[in-house]
């Protein structure tokens, strides 16, 4: 391996990720990362349009994800294995060396290469040189490979790393999101320099209540105990609903005690102030769930609702800090500060960039809308991307360099920028769908609005535009949704409750009560309940849990024909 020759890694998040990391920064080697839950077609895509020679991976991923697909990756020489246990050699194809972990390590501890390590010192990586090939996760088409420099990923988390006050070697920080997602790259990276401890874990296993946690048993938070953490969207509100489905199994009293206690501190947190003695005696065991140390927890990668961000505030006796960012932009964009308490707003623009806003063609929004100006939102600064790997056409389009040499990025997002610089994102341009009688309907925004309904575990709304209303296809809380069968009368298995006509015009009913602040046209007028979840195994979601718009129009097609009567 010679400088600046690629290296891919292709593994669930664990310490050998990230060790495999710095290891390639340090020697030059630019990193080219995919999700461990892309389809075998994806990956044999990204590593063959990158041309890697060298691949590190886990033994679980390469017998079941790699073993089919490596004969068609054209260059591929070396695979590299984390696990201690040692994989079988049978079925590759023929000139394909694997190797251990360990073995690398003994070869690399050899006098000859310590010499020859100390020779290639005069080759470290300058600030222009590749640090990364990010693959995104592909929520709209292919996956795409974004080029960050080492001075862009540096830029990044200086501004990342301004917002978390006393960040340092007292903190801990646990690891469970997708290491090839930007946000948990570059919160990791961050810790590594600041001296904090990390340690790692996976969503089946993160809380005593995880799926992987035998009932009795300790998750992987209440042992570890973290201090900082970032999540997405989709695990806090997964949380803030297994808590609240608790508190309504409570006694009259129990219930009632939480509830006048949620409201006190909740009025107090809005004033700026805590309240000690309902976290000692109310919150102490729901802060328990995530270890009682979290000091600080980041959002990223979606919409945070207001409903569950004040829950953290009150239930978790911590600021929840949301971030806005891209992986074009290595994470950085926006972070709220520690002191600000207010909600569906991701913070002013970090150091290290600037942000504006552009009308949007149509008219929708502009920069001159009242109360406060919207429009796209333009990223630029020393953080933003030097653009896609071997893109071809039109790709790079959404990147630009103004007069002064200053480097934009093109987000599609729509924000509004209040009067003291906060940044709220109101809308996505993909998100916007024109009806047939001319109103605009944005998806997501309803999305979020109707996600904080008790029998909604995740919703997808979908509009057409030659047609007037709006259809939804949901994935119910099996809970909630098997009580309100019982109190129904109806009775069958579950996928026999999730298709019947009754149980989906009482979902319609709680959707239209939850959604009573929402425009009339913008209320599903279906919906179709699916009793599969949505994951990223299923390709119905990425893996930091965004919609796949277009992979579940094609999954639910003969639903939405027989919504919008066409069948």
């Amino acid at each position: 391996m010679k400088p600046r020759n690629t290296i891919a890694i292709f593994c669930e998040t664990r310490a050998e990720w990230m060790i495999s990391a710095q290891a390639c920064f340090r020697h030059n080697f630019p990193l080219v990362t995919l999700y461990a839950t892309l389809g075998e077609d994806a990956v044999a895509y990204g590593l063959n349009e990158c041309g890697v020679t060298h691949l590190i991976t886990s033994v679980e991923l390469l017998e079941t994800r790699l073993k089919n697909v490596l004969s068609g990756i054209r260059n591929l020489k070396h695979i590299i294995y984390v696990d201690p246990k040692r994989s079988s050699l049978r079925g590759y194809p023929e000139g394909l060396r694997i190797h251990s972990m360990h073995e690398v390590q003994e070869l690399g501890a050899k006098p000859e290469n310590c010499e020859y390590d100390l020779q290639q010192k005069a080759q470290r990586p300058s600030p222009s040189d590749l640090a990364v090939v990010m693959y995104t996760s592909g929520s709209t088409d292919k996956p795409k490979g974004v080029l960050m420099m080492h001075s862009n990923l540096i830029a990044g988390m200086a501004g990342q790393c301004a917002r978390i006050p006393g960040l340092g070697p007292k903190d801990t920080y646990i690891g469970y999101l997708p290491l090839a997602h930007v946000l948990e790259m570059t919160a990791e990276i961050s810790c590594v320099t600041y001296g904090c401890r990390i340690g790692y874990s996976s969503p089946q296993t993160l809380s005593d209540q995880s799926t992987k946690i035998k009932k009795g048993s300790k998750g992987d938070c209440s042992v570890l105990k973290p201090t900082l953490m970032a999540a997405v969207p989709e695990i806090m509100d997964r949380i803030y609903k297994n808590v609240m489905s608790k508190v309504q199994e409570m006694g009259y009293l129990r219930r009632t005690l939480f509830q006048l206690g949620y409201d006190y501190k909740l009025a107090q947190v809005k004033k700026g102030y805590d309240a000690p003695l309902c976290n000692l005696l109310l919150f102490k065991k729901v802060r328990a769930l995530l270890g009682g140390n979290v000091r600080m927890m980041l959002s990223g990668g979606a919409p945070l609702s207001s409903a569950t961000q004040r829950f953290m505030n009150v239930c978790f006796c911590c600021p929840v800090g949301q971030g806005y960012g891209l992986t074009e932009t290595c994470g950085a964009g926006t972070i709220t500060e520690v002191a600000d308490y207010s909600t569906g707003r991701v913070g002013a623009p970090l150091v290290c960039c600037e942000i504006k806003l552009r009308d949007l063609a149509d008219g929708s929004y502009t920069t001159k809308d009242q109360p406060n100006p919207r429009g796209e939102i333009l990223i630029g600064g020393p953080n933003v991307t030097v653009g896609y790997y071997r893109s071809d056409g039109d790709i790079n389009k959404d990147f630009f360099v103004d007069e002064d040499g200053q480097r934009w990025f093109c987000t599609g997002d729509v924000g509004e920028i209040h009067p003291d610089g906060c940044l709220q994102i109101v809308d996505r341009k993909k998100d916007l769908v024109k009806l047939q009688a001319g109103e605009y309907v944005s998806l997501g925004k309803v999305e979020s609005a109707l996600k904080s309904c008790s029998l909604i575990d995740n919703i997808c709304v979908y509009a057409n535009s030659d047609q007037n209303y709006v259809i939804s296809f949901v994935v119910a809380n099996k809970k909630k949704l098997m009580d309100l069968a019982s109190d129904k009368g109806i009775q069958g298995s579950w996928e026999e409750i999730c298709n019947h006509p009754a149980i989906e015009t009482a979902v319609l009913t709680e959707i239209r009560e939850v959604a009573k602040s929402s425009k009339r046209f913008e209320i599903p007028v279906k919906v179709r309940l699916s009793s599969e979840p949505w994951t990223p195994e299923t390709g119905l979601v990425t893996d930091a849990y965004k919609l796949k718009r277009k992979e579940l129009k094609n999954h639910y097609l003969h639903d939405i024909e027989r919504m919008y009567g066409r069948k």
